[in-house]
């Protein structure tokens, strides 16, 4: 039993501290119509992965590099004549399969590949976990002291711009704690489930909430039972732990859904 917590425990708190970050930046992503640039933004860990192993770097600086350009790209390609999603589209192809046409040219990336795909909460140990809560503290920090102004922009971007909103640096603020979301998130749910964390709950608490308060409490309740229902039943099933969790957050987005449907027919 003291094995299984020592494995599990760490792995259990890192999610728990994620769940702080994933619900309000979730809720936002949802009001900004954003969830195409988490996916984006999740695929170009696989480029950064990569380019880390290529050059015997640690992996969060070479995922942190990719996060830190691509928001610098779509900075510069801003065009009110290129639909935002179809840019998004572009970059998310273009980074995946650069990114899995460098892991095949680095065989010794091979064997892990399915974890950075899908991640491995549990490599997560206790020395990991100062470092992750100081980064999470520091970014919500940010978030809080513009979180009035960003569900201004969510609003109405126009109102909050005549208010005397700077809405690019909102903007820039607010793709940067993205970035720094997915490099926090790659170990927990991998490059390919990293937007279904943000997106799931938020979707989920659309259901439940009738203001931008409730929603985003909903939000970390639904991602809070996601990862801990998860991550437990992934060790006793052993089963992907970034799979399970992101399966457990389905499964209760589709319960509640059709509980509401069957209330309401009746």
């Amino acid at each position: 039993m003291m094995d299984w917590l020592s494995l599990l425990l760490p792995a259990w708190i890192m999610g728990t501290l994620l769940v702080f970050l994933t619900a309000p930046l979730g809720c936002l992503m949802l009001w900004r119509r954003m969830s195409f640039f988490a996916d984006t933004m999740a695929h170009g860990t696989l480029l950064g992965v990569a380019i880390a192993g290529a050059m015997s770097l640690p992996l969060w600086l070479g995922v942190s590099f990719i996060a830190v350009l691509l928001v610098a790209v779509l900075w510069v390609l801003y065009d009110p004549r290129l639909p935002n999603d179809a840019l998004l589209a572009l970059c998310s192809a273009t980074l995946l399969c650069s990114g899995l046409l460098f892991i095949q040219h680095l065989p010794g990336l091979r064997p892990e590949l399915l974890s950075y795909l899908f991640g491995d909460l549990l490599t997560i140990s206790w020395s990991d976990l100062p470092t992750f809560a100081i980064v999470i503290i520091v970014a919500l920090t940010v978030l809080y002291k513009s979180w009035q102004v960003q569900i201004q922009i969510a609003i109405d971007q126009d109102m909050a711009i005549s208010e005397g909103v700077n809405a690019k640096w909102q903007r820039l603020i607010f793709m940067l704690l993205l970035a720094l979301f997915t490099v926090l998130a790659l170990r927990a749910v991998g490059s390919l489930l990293m937007g279904a964390l943000l997106v799931i709950p938020a979707l989920t608490a659309r259901l439940l909430a009738n203001s931008p308060k409730q929603m985003v409490v909903w939000a970390f309740v639904v991602a809070q039972i996601g990862v801990t229902v998860g991550l437990w039943s992934s060790a006793g099933l052993n089963t992907s732990t970034g799979l399970t969790i992101v399966l457990t957050m389905s499964l209760l987005f589709a319960a509640i859904f059709c509980i509401q449907k069957f209330k309401k027919l009746s």
